[in-house]
């Protein structure tokens, strides 16, 4: 749809509830002649101003208004955006007489970031990244989205994807080359360039694990026997009862999780079910879901009931393997008590040192949709470097590899084949934004 036979639209773009202002905005070729039906004059373009909002010569608020002449706004078109008190009764009626004029609508979910990326003030990137802030919720979380969101990853394809051109060029030549009775072995130059961007695709596939971890979160798994104490330690640490602790044993059935926030880092803390053998059937089938999902998590917190106790399963080289129940055992050992305090500020600290250490590895790429382009990519490029160095005179074969490669980190940034990933991204966002 044209510029000029598209919808303006309009939504609340601050969040919905009572507040002290509230933004709405309004975007499209006739947001300024909409607007203007309610407001005595428009500010200039990049310019705001005091005003009121009138609805049948009524005034229904005092507000601020701000005016972005296209393509210099968010959207890349003509908007105004309404700064008015955050009054719900203000806002409806504000939104009542927009949706009266016949020439606007209510936008969709995410639909005034979907006008940014269609009118290139976006990549898609981008969009992702703007997503992930949107919804951050610590430090590191709202770290890595503001770089995805200010283009990083746009700008590594970009650098990528100039190097992959030469490399395809020099491909041609060969091709030509082939065909006439010279011949310009680039081989050498083409195999530099397809050997660094393997490799820094290789680096950003390895960190985009851990950038997928920073934004959905750390899971650290507690494990340990029955009544090691593991759902008073969990108690402990998040500063409420959401275990049930007993002395009976097997009183954790399944596993309890507890979200919380290690210096930046968003961490899940598992309490998982006692392991042991059972009779019980309900109680082997939490031991084993709590096998599985500790085996699954990024990070286990062994408690021991006895100094030699060995783990249910082999514990990774980063896991923590403690004494539990420190206060009532005192073998002169690392232990840590959920009823006393004793070393849960040391393990705290001893987790978030080593989950620290892994985001240090993190990646621009952040999503699963971003590590398969670039696998896809890496895997072509590989193909492509194979060929060249075991048959030359399939040149023509390696040379569409590259730009199969080429296509794959287009991908990452909208530039092609996006359609198919455009509505579940967009389905994300909130309505306003």
């Amino acid at each position: 749809m044209s510029a000029a036979t598209r919808d303006t639209i309009f939504a609340q773009a601050s969040g919905t509830g009572r507040a002290g202002v509230s933004v709405i905005r309004v975007s499209g070729p006739d947001a300024a002649s909409i607007c203007a039906c309610h407001i005595a004059s428009l500010p200039e373009a990049g310019r705001f101003k005091l005003s009121h909002f009138q609805v049948d010569g009524h005034n229904i608020d005092h507000l601020l208004v701000l005016t972005f002449k296209a393509p210099s706004s968010f959207t890349g078109e003509d908007v105004v955006e309404l700064h008015c008190h955050g009054s719900l009764a203000v806002v409806k009626a504000i939104l009542a007489a927009l949706g009266r004029h016949p020439q606007a609508r209510p936008a969709e979910p995410g639909e005034f970031t979907r006008r940014a990326l269609e009118n290139n003030k976006l990549d898609l990137a981008q969009v992702e990244g703007l997503g992930d802030l949107i919804t951050s919720e610590t430090e590191a979380q709202r770290l890595q989205a503001a770089r995805v969101f200010s283009g990083q990853l746009g700008a590594l394809v970009d650098s990528w994807r100039q190097k992959l051109v030469r490399a395809a060029a020099l491909i041609e030549v060969t091709i030509d080359s082939l065909m006439r009775t010279c011949r310009w072995d680039v081989t050498p130059e083409v195999g530099a360039i397809v050997h660094e961007v393997v490799a820094s695709l290789t680096s950003e596939i390895d960190g985009s694990f851990v950038a997928e971890r920073i934004r959905d979160g750390f899971e650290v798994a507690i494990i340990g026997a029955p009544n090691a104490g593991k759902s008073t330690l969990l108690n402990m640490i998040s500063g409420r009862d959401v275990a049930i602790t007993s002395e009976i044993a097997g009183t954790t059935r399944d596993v309890i999780e507890v979200q919380m926030d290690l210096n930046g880092l968003p961490v899940t803390l598992l309490d998982t079910a006692g392991i042991r053998e059972s009779a019980d059937e309900i109680e082997t089938l939490g031991v084993h879901r709590a096998i599985a999902r500790a085996q699954q998590a990024d990070l286990r917190v062994f408690l021991k009931s006895t100094p030699d106790e060995e783990p249910p399963f082999p514990l990774g080289e980063n896991d923590i393997s403690l004494l539990g129940k420190g206060d009532l055992h005192k073998f002169g050992l690392t232990a840590v008590s959920g009823r006393s305090g004793e070393g849960v500020d040391a393990l705290l600290a001893h987790i978030t040192e080593i989950l620290l250490a892994r985001a240090a590895n993190v990646g621009t790429a952040t999503h699963l949709r971003h590590r398969h382009a670039m696998e896809a990519a890496r895997e072509a490029l590989e193909q492509a470097s194979a060929i060249l160095a075991e048959e030359p005179a399939n040149a023509e074969i390696a040379a569409e590899y590259v730009r199969y490669a080429i296509r794959k980190l287009d991908s990452l940034i909208g530039r092609v084949d996006v359609e198919m990933v455009l509505g579940e991204i967009f389905s994300q966002f909130c309505l306003g934004k």
